[in-house]
């Protein structure tokens, strides 16, 4: 764990089944991650990669990622994080999120996620933010450019219903207090192992702004059905976009 780190490197090691996160980076600045290799059961939760949180100015790069949660999680109180050339899967993708579980939570700013390759993930690039969450708080600009998926379940995502432990109040409660606005999916292709490979679904308190899907061509891998995307109070555009994935108002 690196807390309360500044000017730090984790550079060229391997990392084998962790009990919790692999790497987690807390109250930090200027950290730099690189040429790491992480490996863990993929049905093991709470294993993630890499996790960041309440940190600014921090890089992971040139890394190979397998486990069973997030290869990578950006939580709340990030700014200025980098994520580029990395290789995921299995696991459950790279993740903003979750956001909204604790109280006094911090914004999250300026992620860019880059270059990157997800191999039969569960999800692919993902925004999740608590259904009843006790945080009032945004995420923005967030970008997301770049990204092959390889047989990926999910592979765009945004879910500000997420639930995990199943005591939430229900998507009719609509109580989301987390702002999800300037988001943007840029040059995601490859292949979904289900027919949804885009679900944006936000909050009708609290709808996703300025979201752009641009030269999103993601295919679904199997037969007899079409890629499709599920929209719900998502506003943005879609540019160069496969007409059945640009379902934003």
């Amino acid at each position: 764990m690196l807390f309360y780190v500044t000017n730090g490197t984790v550079s060229g090691i391997k990392l084998l089944n962790s009990k919790f996160f692999h790497i987690n980076i807390d109250a930090s600045k200027n950290i730099t991650v690189k040429d790491v290799n992480i490996t863990a059961p993929g049905d093991v939760e709470n294993t993630d990669g890499v996790h960041v949180g309440m940190s600014t100015k921090v890089s992971i790069t040139n890394s190979t990622i397998g486990t069973g949660d997030d290869c990578i999680s950006v939580g709340p109180g990030s700014d200025g994080v980098m994520v580029n050339n990395i290789i995921c899967g299995p696991g459950q993708g790279i993740s903003i999120g979750c956001l909204g579980r604790y109280k006094d939570e911090k914004d999250v700013t300026d992620v860019t996620v880059r270059d990157c390759v997800l191999k039969k993930t569960t999800n692919g690039v993902r925004i999740k933010s608590y259904e009843d969450a006790e945080s009032v708080l945004t995420a923005s600009h967030l970008t997301f450019e770049n990204i092959r998926m390889e047989e990926v379940a999910n592979p765009i995502i945004i879910d500000q219903y997420f639930c995990p432990e199943k005591v939430c109040p229900g998507k009719k409660s609509d109580s989301s207090h987390v702002i999800v606005k300037d988001v943007t999916f840029r040059n995601i292709t490859g292949t979904s192992s289900t027919p949804q490979a885009i679900s944006l679904l936000c909050s009708q308190s609290q709808p996703c702004s300025g979201v752009s899907l641009i030269d999103v061509n993601v295919e679904y891998a199997g037969k007899n059905n079409k890629t499709m995307a599920v929209c719900s109070n998502a506003k943005g555009t879609a540019k160069g976009s496969v007409e059945a994935l640009a379902c934003l108002a």
